[in-house]
């Protein structure tokens, strides 16, 4: 076997294309994809500071919160740097064992970020449903164990992602036709044809999102339900407005993944453009939105760091 089939066979390096048809624009594009990745770093940074800082943030909402902000930070710093790089250095080479450690970022902390949605919905159910035992119900270990829970179950289901993609061999192109390195986009450049791989690794994103949608639903279904028997009008707004923006950053998530597994098992007449774009959706905005909607719109965040602004300014 020549040298040169040996790098084919066992590549140091792929290229990632970045977005086909819209290389012209890669400059432009970065420009807001470098803002979000501004804002939901700065916004992550300063919830875990104010609830690290503030001993009466130590409840199931904001530790939660927390949680859902350190996948944020990981899941962006994961994907946004790399992704500029691309765009604006035109650094389109990435080493073989990056691009797996970068996929295993994603996938993991894609399904944490899942997971940690569902934990904050059935926080809000609680919360709403039956406020007298809230304290009871989500005690710190509880709330310690869903979230080793939600950390293991990603760790767990995607950890053989790498390792399989390991052990092949690879005899096609290195160019990834994507942004990032995805366990989609990097399997079909192996030799073999591995349909039982491909269906692990949908099958498996497919479990997890639908049963934490499924069951985030079934949470808001009661939680409304529960909002709307309140006897004043101005608490069930008020309830419901909490809500709202909670589950609108959800539906941004959830729709935007959920269009990428479908391009992925039935949509070959997508424009790779298109689904390149919303695949990156789903990996900028809801950490973008997260600080915005949880943070700024919660009071007790929110007023802290104004005070503590107050407080430095005079």
């Amino acid at each position: 076997m020549g040298p040169a089939n040996k790098s084919q066979l066992s590549p140091s390096t792929f290229w990632l294309m970045g977005i086909p048809g819209l290389e012209h624009l890669h400059v432009w594009i970065g420009i807001p994809f470098c803002s979000m990745y501004m804002v939901a770093l700065m916004g992550n940074v300063t919830i875990l500071a104010v609830v690290r800082a503030e001993r009466t943030l130590h409840e199931p909402m904001f530790l939660f919160l927390c949680m859902l902000s350190v996948t944020d930070l990981v899941l962006s710093t994961s994907t946004l740097p790399r992704m500029l790089c691309l765009f604006w250095m035109a650094a389109h080479d990435i080493t073989f064992d990056a691009c797996l450690a970068q996929m295993f970022f994603i996938h993991s902390f894609t399904a944490m970020e899942s997971g940690f949605f569902l934990a904050m919905a059935i926080d809000r159910y609680v919360a709403i449903c039956d406020p007298l035992r809230h304290a009871t119900i989500l005690t710190h270990s509880r709330i310690a164990v869903m979230g080793a829970v939600v950390v293991l179950r990603g760790v767990g289901f995607f950890s053989p992602h790498p390792v399989l993609l390991k052990q092949l061999p690879y005899c096609r192109t290195r160019i990834i036709a994507h942004t990032y390195c995805e366990f989609m986009a990097v399997v079909k450049l192996a030799c073999l044809e591995i349909g039982a791989t491909k269906r692990y690794s949908l099958g498996v994103a497919f479990g997890i999102g639908s049963c934490d949608c499924f069951f985030i639903a079934i949470s808001y279904v009661l939680i409304l339900r529960a909002v709307f028997r309140l006897p004043s009008r101005e608490a069930s707004l008020k309830a419901l407005g909490t809500c709202g923006s909670h589950v609108c950053v959800i539906v941004v998530f959830y729709s935007t993944a959920g269009f990428t597994f479908l391009t992925h098992r039935f949509g070959h007449n997508v424009a790779p453009r298109t689904h390149i774009l919303i695949a990156n959706m789903y990996l900028l905005v809801p950490p973008f939105l997260n600080p915005i909607v949880y943070g700024v719109r919660t009071k007790k965040i929110r007023d802290y760091v104004l005070n503590t602004l107050k407080v430095k300014g005079s």
